[in-house]
């Protein structure tokens, strides 16, 4: 009875699109479940100790009259269809969350309505807003898309579960149930969207063909893996390990990025193109690590525990690079491109070459001031080694 009045309350919700206040929302719930009642009370009065003839109900929740005897006649067989692939969809979700079909239907119109976690967060959510709108009036070809990822969503923690979960989603994975698990994982963590913020601003500030932070949003491959792999963390750390490995091969099959669930990652991450990056398992990335394609933070063989590295915070990974074992990269440190590591690199050093060596040697290496994860300065060793290129 529960899933079919929360089926018929998804579908109104999702025909009128409106977000309710929460003075609304406590009001529709009480009067949600006043109806529920009134209902079972009915059926027990008939005689009825099933729930199959609640699916004769025609009249909606809307109804002014809640109290009005509902009548069978008039009731389409499409619409009594629908409202049966939506109680399945809503006991789905009431599984995945793990609570009753009313409470489940009401956690996806209550959890984050547009309250940023800081003044920071609500200038990053309205410029895209802002930015959304002026491509959808530039290319209306866009602006569909654009209002169903971006303009129709009351806050960043929605806008990224719905445009995650339609990424994500498969024919047996469906991107209802992986919406109302994203966003319950923003609800849950709220340094999930602090983090995503952090990596909106990194992508913005140091990949110069990052064009807006909309544009990041939706078509970095680099950022959106890197958010899937937050929430499968967040999955592994809460023992639902099954279901963080499956989100997990998700995001390597439709983003071309594998990081185990278990790694750590901190904020301000840029995976820069991001295809054939791996991280593995007991590797730790620290704040503002910039990380380029086909990257590889490996073991170095069969053997379990702690065996893969360590990246501080600020570190610049060229493209191609591999950096295997339980070795630690030093704050600031960068690895070149293509360059193989094997040992610990100190920090403000340049590792380049296969095997890596230190730029200046390795009893006094070169050492630079800036933040290589920052600056993105991919180069300026060379100068230590001009007299040796071409």
């Amino acid at each position: 009875m529960a899933t079919r009045i929360a089926a018929r309350y998804v579908s109104r919700r999702l025909s009128s699109g409106k977000i309710l206040s929460e003075e609304e929302k406590a009001a529709e719930n009480v009067y949600i479940k006043k109806t529920e009642q009134e209902k079972l009370e009915k059926l027990a009065r008939k005689g009825y100790k099933s729930e199959e003839p609640a699916a004769t109900a025609g009249t909606s929740t809307d109804s002014a009259k809640p109290n009005a005897g509902p009548s069978t006649q008039g009731v389409s067989t499409n619409k009594e269809r629908n409202y049966a692939v939506l109680a399945g969809v809503v006991a789905s979700l009431a599984v995945v969350s793990r609570l009753s079909p009313t409470q489940t239907i009401y956690r996806l119109f209550r959890c984050e309505e547009g309250r940023p976690s800081s003044p920071g967060n609500a200038i990053v959510v309205q410029t895209i807003k802002a930015e959304a709108r002026r491509d959808a009036e530039s290319e209306p070809a866009l602006a569909s898309y654009l209002y169903s990822t971006i303009l129709s969503h009351s806050s960043l923690e929605r806008s990224l579960s719905f445009h995650l979960g339609n990424k994500l989603c498969s024919s047996t994975l469906l991107s209802t149930l992986l919406y109302d698990l994203f966003l319950h994982s923003f609800a849950s963590d709220p340094s999930l969207c602090s983090a995503a913020v952090a990596d909106l601003h990194a992508a913005r500030v140091r990949d110069p063909a990052c064009v807006s932070f909309a544009h990041c949003l939706l078509n970095y491959k680099g950022f959106l893996a890197c958010q899937a792999h937050r929430i499968a963390h967040n999955l592994w750390l809460h023992n639902r390990r099954p279901l963080a490995l499956a989100l997990h091969s998700r995001v390597a099959d439709v983003f071309a990025v594998d990081i185990h669930p278990a790694a750590k990652i901190g904020k301000g991450i840029l995976f820069d193109h991001a295809t054939g990056v791996v991280v593995g398992e007991t590797a730790v990335i620290g704040n503002n690590v910039s990380i380029l394609h086909h990257v590889t933070l490996g073991g170095t063989g069969k053997a379990g525990g702690d065996r893969h590295p360590k990246i501080e915070d600020g570190v610049l990974i060229g493209a191609g690079a591999t950096i295997l074992g339980n070795v630690k990269i030093g704050e600031g440190a960068k690895i070149g491109a293509g360059s193989v590591v094997l040992i610990d690199v100190p920090p403000r050093t340049t590792a380049v070459g296969n095997p890596a060596r230190l730029v200046g040697g390795k009893e006094k290496p070169a050492r630079h001031e800036d933040v290589p994860g920052v600056s993105m300065d991919h180069t300026s060793f060379i100068s230590e080694w001009s007299d040796y290129i071409i």
